[in-house]
């Protein structure tokens, strides 16, 4: 089984990928904020992280900088999840370093593709 950590302020984007995620066995942790998320990843890290970018506080570009400042999490992929559509946004989006991008509304069949490809492969921690 893998932990994916969803950082999500949404609170029905957080129970559509909780539900989803566990659904097809995986183990999640979830955090509202990017601080939260960051300490969350530091004291366990995850297989892979879903990010909302727009955070309260911390965004999540910038929370993105904080876990390739960890070793432990260096190699662990960080999905972006946003509802910004704009050309400009989403190169942006992409070019922070993030491993993939995905766009709100979330879809289901591209959320369980996209997690499947990123873990395939890679041991559970």
């Amino acid at each position: 089984m893998s932990t994916i950590l969803i950082v999500e302020d949404n609170e029905k984007n957080m129970k559509l990928m909780r539900d989803v995620l566990q659904h097809a066995g995986h183990a999640t942790m979830e955090a509202r904020t990017g601080e939260a998320g960051v300490q969350m990843a530091i004291g366990n890290p995850p297989d892979l992280i879903l990010m909302d970018v727009q955070l309260p506080g911390m965004s999540g570009i910038a929370a993105l900088q904080k876990f390739r400042e960890q070793a432990a999490l260096r190699a662990v992929p960080v999905i972006a999840v946003s509802a910004s559509v704009m050309p400009d946004d989403h190169r942006s989006i992409v070019n922070s370093g993030f491993d993939a991008f995905m766009t709100k509304p979330i879809a289901l069949k591209t959320l369980r593709a996209t997690v499947e490809r990123f873990l395939s492969g890679r041991p559970p921690r």
